[in-house]
């Protein structure tokens, strides 16, 4: 029992690096850093998300829940930034829990990232789908329902249905573009997003240097609408619903920390890269959030895109920025779509090179220099579930796989400092233990506001994860083999 809690230690981790064929390329610094982060957190969240949570949980106060939702990450960014500094490796979370809980904990991680980086990449493909298609319905160019939706679709009362569709073609065009673009290059993948960041930020910016003066005061009162009588719905509680249901505009600053391995110099920039990004998004949604609900009535903002029906609620003099917000979003959600399947394979990348999947996981492209395997399989896999499925399906279990990979590295912090005191890093967590214990606490409260549903959801894909290890994983661990290496080497000379 005690070898599936088998801890490698930061410097063995280091040691065990590969060189050669698996060796990644390290050419981005704190800026492409800082870049990747903005990319993959601006997008969904904050362009579809944020108005559909005011209007269902929270109004006005949805200022309040992005606050909530900041607080957790940035306690959880803390613990993070140390442990990139310390082990500056592409397995994120999963390289973290490996080096304080031990290895049983490290995979669960590993499947919980899966969660968070290859269903939210289809997630976002599908949002991506829908507005490019608005998009071009808008310029006269009509794209064929058949080949612009989900052939299947859920609903409570009627259960999986068909929609007489065939395949979300849009989706896998995005979800096959960017994955080619990775395959290529991580500097040619960054300069993409750079030029995508800097888009998004443009459009997010004049929406909240001009719209702040078409915001009407009244539409703030009251500004936390009373509770329904139902938990969740206003009120306090509907704030907490809230901060749970926009935390998916948070999700992937993490993703900075995947690409570590890729980093310049990542004892320094890993932080800079973690919490700079994270401390950039947190302002802009506060402000966003703001300015939207005051320019119009939260209980409109129903729709899939509640900046431009924003925009529109402002009148004519507004008008002009509705076709600039388009185009945000689709390179907005463009730039997720990127950073969340470059986060994928490298996660992968890192396993396979701890022997809990196949060695064929972590080869590099000879000239590339990219995880080019896992990055085609990763896309392959992301295009098919983008293509099939809808949104709805597919992002219901991002949200609770990534509040529990941050719960892990809060609670790894504690162990690292007691199981490792010696180590010092480029960056420390400050004020620890009560950095990580608030970290947990908050993000357990947000996993607690989640529906019981996806509990259950959670349950089921974590005990086919378990199957995996037991079945495969554990046999092929290059820790336990070496361990048992060792056993039987004292028991010959015994």
């Amino acid at each position: 029992m005690h070898r599936l809690f088998s801890r490698k230690s930061p410097q063995q981790i280091m040691s065990d690096t590969d060189g050669g064929s698996h060796q990644l390329k390290r050419v981005l610094g704190p800026v492409n850093l800082v870049s990747l982060g903005i990319g993959v957190v601006i997008g969904a969240g904050i362009f579809v998300l944020t108005g559909q949570a005011a209007a269902s949980y929270a109004g006005p106060a949805i200022v309040l829940s992005f606050i909530i939702s900041a607080i957790g990450c940035a306690l959880a960014g803390l613990c993070y930034a140390e442990f990139a500094s310390m082990i500056p490796l592409s397995g994120s979370a999963y390289t973290y829990a490996y080096a304080t809980l031990g290895e049983l904990f490290a995979w669960i991680i590993g499947w919980e990232l899966v969660l968070e980086y290859l269903l939210g990449a289809s997630t976002v493909a599908v949002g991506w789908s829908g507005y490019v298609v608005g998009f071009l319905k808008d310029l006269g160019i009509t794209i064929p329902a058949a080949i612009a939706h989900a052939p299947l679709a859920y609903s409570v009362g009627h259960g999986w249905h068909a929609t007489g569709a065939l395949f979300n073609g849009p989706a896998i065009f995005i979800v096959g573009l960017m994955s080619t673009l990775l395959v290529i290059g991580i500097h040619e993948s960054a300069k993409f997003n750079s030029i995508i960041v800097f888009i998004k930020l443009t459009v997010i910016f004049l929406f909240v240097v001009f719209g702040i003066f078409y915001v009407k005061y009244v539409n703030w009162v009251p500004f936390i609408p009373p509770n329904t009588g139902h938990w969740g719905y206003f009120g306090w509680s509907g704030i907490l619903r809230g901060s749970s249901v926009i935390f998916f505009a948070y999700i992937g600053f993490d993703a900075v920390s995947t690409a570590a391995q890729e980093a310049k110099n990542p004892k320094r920039d890993m932080p800079i890269g973690i919490l700079g990004s994270l401390a950039i998004c947190s302002i802009l949604f506060i402000l966003v959030a703001g300015i939207m609900t005051g320019i119009a009535k939260y209980s409109t903002l129903t729709g899939d895109a509640p900046l431009a029906d924003a925009v529109t609620a402002a009148g004519p003099g507004l008008s002009w920025l509705r076709p600039f917000i388009n185009i945000g979003i689709i390179g907005g959600l463009s730039s997720v779509i990127l950073v969340l399947l470059m986060g994928q394979p490298r996660i992968f990348f890192s396993m396979a090179r701890d022997g809990l999947l196949p060695m064929s996981f972590a080869r590099v492209h000879p000239k590339f220099k990219t995880p080019y395997i896992t990055t085609i399989l990763t896309g392959i896999v992301a295009s098919v579930m983008a293509g099939l499925f809808p949104i709805s399906i597919l992002g219901l279990m991002v949200n609770i796989g990534t509040l529990f990979a941050f719960l892990i590295v809060c609670i790894s912090i504690l162990f690292l400092r007691y199981h490792h005191p010696e180590l010092k890093p480029a960056f420390r967590t400050p004020w620890v233990p009560f950095v990580p214990i608030l970290g947990a606490v908050v993000i357990v409260m947000q996993m607690l506001a989640l529906p019981g549903d996806t509990w259950i959801r959670f349950l089921v894909w974590n005990i086919i994860g378990l199957a995996v290890y037991f079945g495969y994983s554990r046999h092929h661990s290059r820790l336990r083999t070496a361990e048992q290496g060792i056993v039987a080497g004292r028991r010959s000379d015994a």
